[in-house]
């Protein structure tokens, strides 16, 4: 895989640093655009430590990065939640997360478009919701998670020519330092939930990744334009009779 260079916003830590290692593995170049750097450090790693909810940062490092970098597969992974019922929810937040999962997405996908175009080749992935479909204290988040899928169908028609597919993973619950900011790590509420799932266990980092890598993989050209949800079998249906 030498000669390939990824963007992995959120590279620093849960399902992106995971991906990011994954993807070094495999001999990519990985740029991992993140809030904070990483603790672990690779040859082919590059940290650029940027706030994805300040559109100007975004875009100031979006010019310098596609100015040094040939890059050929953007995931975008980051991600933040912001839960609220909806007596609660604010415009503010629904602009915020609106920033951080879509326009920042927007912003570096313009930026490494014209190199993917002369190449004939990308690879576009983002990383959305379950919540997509719904879920209690979620406005912000599950509109915005949404609207990604529905950007990602519309770029993966305009962009196909082009050889570059854009593809979604919408993981279910997750064990990550978000999930665990919302329900408590080791609770019983933890445990419920993960009886609750068909698979009857929450996922992982790794069942994240493998998708990723999937949407990531040039062999994987027929694939444009599709959500796959990495979630135990939650977004089938829970209720179970």
């Amino acid at each position: 895989m030498s000669g390939y260079t990824a963007i992995v916003t959120g590279g620093s830590q849960g399902i992106g640093a995971d991906l990011a290692k994954r993807l070094l593995e495999r001999g990519y170049r990985v740029i991992s655009i993140a809030l904070n750097a990483p603790d672990w450090t690779h040859e082919q790693l590059e940290s650029v430590e940027c706030d994805l909810l300040d559109a100007g940062a975004v875009a100031r490092v979006a010019a310098d990065i596609a100015a040094r970098h040939e890059v050929t597969h953007l995931v975008h992974n980051a991600g933040l939640i912001w839960p609220n019922l909806v007596e609660d929810a604010r415009p503010e937040d629904i602009a915020g997360l609106a920033q951080l999962h879509l326009g920042a997405a927007l912003t570096l996908v313009q930026a490494v478009l014209p190199a993917m175009k002369a190449r004939g080749f990308g690879r576009v992935v983002f990383n959305a919701s379950r919540a997509a479909l719904g879920v209690p204290t979620r406005t912000a988040y599950s509109a915005t998670k949404a609207g990604m899928i529905g950007m990602a169908r519309t770029w993966a028609l305009e962009l196909a020519p082009h050889g570059i597919t854009v593809n979604v993973v919408a993981p279910g619950p997750i064990q990550t330092d978000n999930f665990w900011g919302i329900v408590p790590k080791g609770s019983a509420r933890e445990a419920e939930l993960a009886r609750r799932i068909p698979v009857g266990r929450l996922g992982t980092v790794e069942d994240v990744s493998n998708a990723f890598l999937f949407f990531c993989d040039p062999a994987s050209g027929f694939v444009t334009g599709q959500t796959l949800y990495v979630c135990g079998g939650a977004s089938v249906g829970t209720m179970q009779l």
